[in-house]
């Protein structure tokens, strides 16, 4: 019975572990992309006078950010041009 129970425990461990190492394997990598968010749908700070989420005033605005999958940013076409890895002016 003893050997039962650890061959179930030992199992259960490699289960997990299997498990861990593919949770890690599947995060995608993201990066901030400027000039993509809409008003208000930014991710985090928005230039002066603007704290986090949410607070950016204008679609589009250069200096907010939105999370993007990595290596997307500079492809996402908008009306003001594409998206920046930096801030726009």
């Amino acid at each position: 019975m003893i050997k039962t129970h650890a061959a179930v425990a030992a199992a259960f461990a490699l289960t997990l572990a299997a498990g861990a190492a593919h949770a890690d394997t599947t995060k995608t990598a993201m990066e901030k992309c400027y000039g993509v968010a809409l008003a208000g749908h930014n991710d985090c700070k928005a230039g002066a006078g603007t704290s986090c989420a949410g607070t950016s005033k204008t679609n589009y605005q250069g200096d907010a950010w939105k999370l993007v999958k990595a290596g997307t940013c500079t492809a996402i076409k908008t009306p003001k041009g594409f998206g920046s890895l930096t801030p726009k002016a």
